[in-house]
């Protein structure tokens, strides 16, 4: 959700294209999808039932040979308990007749050399033992005797001991081999009179535990009653801890998923083993994969065709609707573009012209109301325009008439010439835009009077190149900021007044600063102050019978734009500082002042 709220939501919120083609996009693709996951997935369960089915399967025939291959080799060990000769040794045992036993224990090495080699060379060896005698006899490949151990051999004690009749168990010095070993019981009470074990190879097996398969993945094993390992044939699949016990008390056949193996086990019946192979999920899901692949092709290519329509209809649908927007968009009634209006028959169409009608009576409305407004304002201005500050003109009036008696004629007539200049500037400059030079004469028409009267008081001083003269300035915008600094900063001040007015460069701007070390303002009402500098409503007012501060920005902005205007600086008893921009390159070329002409 925060994604979608974030820029990678940005072009669906601002375009109605791009949500129409999600949408469509989506309402054909996720049905699709779906069915695509579900028909895939029940594939893949479908083959997994087979495979289990098929090994499950071989399982069972695989644990059949086996016990086939088991019974053959127990085969050999009765055809040895039934041997008379076997009979006639156990007897002769209990007699006293050293020439019977003699002949009794060289018919058992030939009957067991007879065992050995009818039983192939899967069996590496056979072995008797006789518990009265304590006699083992041995045949192998390599030897043929009989011996008599100080103890009884591991194997048959664990045999005998326990009173088992048949025991199963890997050779703990050979783990390629294995023991069969069947015990020798009494006829009349079941008493165990020794054992015959045969040494056979675990590779014996192989060939029949080919029966499950050939994965290579697959792990097979051979465990016994007691839930112990007897033969790992083939796999490098790790076994989990306990799992041949924990088999103890499942049925004879079956499979059990463990972790993220499958585990096949069944029954090898005539010896009590269990036949157990583990395979991996991967391998089944690899043997479903090739039935599952072609599902998914499809999926994809439907999906794919799908997306295709599905934009090409999401594209020619809002096609219209965001050809109207553009429309809206280009659409500037202020300025008379109004749109070729639409030839569409459909709703869109209609709906265009709608707009390209109201457009226009818009920009009709609007030119009526500007003019309107421009007049008024207009009419404003030339009223302030036409206006002198009464205050000063009857200053300036009893400082002419004080004049008259105390100084000559020719200073009188300079400050009578001065406040003429003054009205002529006002009242016959029709013109709103005059140049830099023409203001800074005017201003220096109305300095002229001030220096006069406070002229122990006042310091004046105008740095401003002379290339910097012919830019465009609204006319009246420096003596009202001037008479500013007088009237707010400079009066109420004690001592020396200092006004100073500079101009420089900045990139496209032509910066005038107006400097005053008058009263200053706190920082709350210099925070108003720029407050009200900031409104960019357009508005022309008064303050009192002056031309404000506020109009001045107004008008730049008006003239020049919103970069333009009026910041300031001041600080409480430190005094103001004005700054006026406007744009360095805008140039009248027609501006009333001579060269060398004195500013103040």
């Amino acid at each position: 959700m925060r994604l979608w709220r974030g820029k990678l939501g940005i072009p669906f919120r601002h375009s109605i294209r791009s949500r129409l083609l999600m949408s469509m996009i989506l309402v054909a693709v996720i049905p699709i999808a779906i069915l695509t996951i579900v028909a895939t997935e029940n594939n893949r369960r479908s083959m997994e039932m087979e495979i289990i089915g098929t090994n499950l399967s071989n399982m069972k025939w695989t644990a059949s040979y086996l016990d086939e291959q088991f019974a053959d080799w127990n085969q050999l060990i009765y055809s040895m308990l039934i041997n008379p000769y076997l009979d006639g040794y156990l007897r002769a045992s209990e007699e006293a007749d050293l020439s019977r036993k003699f002949a009794a224990q060289r018919d058992i090495t030939d009957s067991l050399t007879n065992m050995y080699y009818s039983a192939g060379n899967q069996v590496l060896g056979v072995r008797l033992y006789a518990k009265d005698t304590r006699h083992l006899f041995v045949v192998n490949a390599s030897t043929s005797s009989m011996r008599t151990p100080a103890v009884l051999p591991d194997i048959y004690s664990i045999l005998l001991e326990q009173h088992k009749d048949v025991l199963i168990r890997t050779d703990p010095q050979d783990a390629g081999r294995f023991q069969l070993i069947r015990s020798i019981n009494r006829f009349e009470n079941k008493e165990k009179l020794g054992a015959i074990s045969l040494d056979i190879r675990w590779d014996a097996v192989d060939k029949t535990l080919e029966l499950l398969g050939r994965q290579n993945e697959m792990t097979v094993l051979i465990t016994d009653t007691d839930g112990q390992i007897l033969y790992r044939s083939r796999g490098e699949a790790s076994i989990p801890q306990g799992l041949a016990s924990s088999l103890i008390t499942e049925p004879e056949d079956g499979y059990r998923k463990e972790g993220e193996n499958y585990v096949f086990y069944s029954a090898i019946e005539s010896t009590g083993l269990r036949i157990v192979s583990l395979i991996p999920g991967s391998v089944i899901n690899q043997s479903a994969w090739t039935t599952m692949r072609s599902g998914l092709l499809v999926g994809t290519l439907a999906a794919t065709l799908a997306v295709v329509v599905a934009a090409f209809l999401a594209w020619r649908t809002a096609t219209p609707i965001v050809t109207l927007a553009r429309s809206l968009r280009d659409l500037d009634p202020i300025h008379g573009n109004t749109g070729p209006g639409s030839t569409r028959t459909d709703e869109i169409g209609m709906l265009e012209r709608r707009l390209y009608q109201m457009s226009r009576r818009i920009k009709e409305q609007v030119r009526k109301e500007y003019v309107m407004r421009l007049e008024k304002n207009t009419a404003e201005l030339k009223a302030l325009q036409s206006q002198i500050n009464p205050h000063f003109l009857q200053n300036t009036l009893q400082l002419i008439g004080s004049m008259l008696f105390a100084k000559q004629p020719q200073e009188s007539y300079e400050i009578v010439r001065s406040l003429s200049d003054m009205f002529r500037y006002v009242i016959r400059e029709p013109e709103d835009l005059t140049n830099l030079g023409a203001e800074l004469k005017h201003l220096g028409n109305y300095m002229k009077i001030q220096q006069q009267r406070f002229a122990h008081q006042l310091h004046y001083t105008v740095s401003i190149d002379e290339e910097e003269l012919k830019a465009a300035i609204p006319k009246l915008s420096l003596q009202p900021l001037v008479e500013n600094a007088f009237f707010h900063g400079l009066e109420p001040r004690q001592g020396t007044w200092e006004l100073e007015i500079k101009a420089y460069k900045e990139e496209s701007k032509l910066t005038i600063a107006i400097r005053d070390n008058g009263v200053g303002m706190s920082a709350d009402r210099l925070n108003e102050v720029r407050m009200r500098l900031e409104q960019q409503d357009g508005q022309l007012w008064r303050q009192g019978s002056r031309i404000g501060l506020h109009n001045v920005a107004a008008r730049i902005r008006l003239h020049f734009g919103e970069e333009y205007g009026i910041s300031m600086e001041s600080s409480a008893g430190q005094g103001t500082t004005v700054y006026l921009h406007i744009p360095a390159h805008q140039h009248l070329d027609s501006w009333s002042t001579r060269k060398g002409t004195s500013y103040g």
